[in-house]
C-alpha cells in the first residue's frame, strides 16, 4: 500500500510503501515515554521505500532491551515522532509511526506487543465518557 505522511508543522514530508498487515501497537515503557502516551502504533515499510521529499528528520539512537540500536526519527522543529529504523544503511526498513500517516484510519493494528508494560486503565477506556470536541474550560 502506498502512503504519505508528514510531521505536524509540515517541515518533513515523505511517501512510502507499507505492508498494511504489519501494524502493531507497542506498550513498552520506552514507547510510552517517547510518545508521551500509553502506547505507540507503527506500520512496517517495504525495504528502501521511504522517500523524504521535504526536510530531513533528526535521529536519536536508543538501545533496546535486546541490545539492538534503533534510530528514532523525528522532526527537529515540532518534535513529531516519525519512525524507528536500523542504524546501518543496508535495506532500510522503517517502523513508521501511525499518527504521522495520512491514511492512518485504514491501518488497524494486527497485534499488540510488550503488554506486560501496558497501563492498567487502558482496558477500561471504552467505559470512560467520550466527547466529539474538547470540554469547555471553566
Amino acid at each position: 500500500m502506498k502512503i504519505n505522511g508528514q510531521c505536524h508543522c509540515g517541515d518533513i514530508v515523505y511517501t512510502a510503501e507499507i505492508d498494511e498487515t504489519k501494524v502493531v501497537s507497542c506498550h513498552c515503557s520506552d514507547c510510552q515515554e517517547m510518545s508521551s502516551g500509553p502506547f505507540r502504533s507503527a506500520v512496517i515499510s517495504l525495504p528502501n521505500s521511504v522517500i523524504f521529499s521535504a526536510g530531513k528528520p533528526k535521529e536519536y539512537v536508543k538501545i533496546a532491551e535486546s541490545g539492538n540500536k534503533r534510530a528514532q526519527g523525528f522532526c527537529g522543529n515540532c518534535g513529531t515522532s516519525l519512525y524507528a529504523t536500523s542504524v546501518d544503511d543496508s535495506d532500510k526498513v522503517y517502523g513508521l509511526r501511525i499518527g504521522a500517516i495520512k491514511q492512518r484510519e485504514q491501518l488497524t493494528p494486527k497485534a499488540q506487543i510488550w503488554c506486560r508494560s501496558s497501563v492498567p486503565w487502558l482496558k477500561k477506556l471504552s467505559d470512560v465518557a467520550a466527547f466529539d470536541k474538547a470540554l469547555p474550560v471553566k
